[in-house]
């Protein structure tokens, strides 16, 4: 990873040695984007969905994404 000039984001084990500091707001951003796509990928009608266009198949994300949105608005 440091040849690549990657960053690591996950946090390290409590048990490892070798300790590398972790930047928590990118932590953050990267769970809020991972938690997104999973509840993306529970959505049936997207995970399921075999459109001949991509133009049509990101207009159910943005259905599903928009419908998401609304939901955790009401909570």
């Amino acid at each position: 990873m440091e040849a690549r000039s990657i960053l690591p984001v996950v946090p390290m084990r409590k048990s490892r040695r070798l300790r590398v500091a972790v930047d928590r707001r990118l932590y953050r951003l990267r769970n809020l984007v991972e938690r997104c796509f999973n509840k993306l990928k529970n959505a049936r009608r997207v995970a399921t969905r075999y459109d001949k266009t991509a133009e049509s198949f990101l207009g159910f994300i943005d259905i599903t994404s928009i419908r998401l949105w609304l939901r955790h608005l009401s909570t």
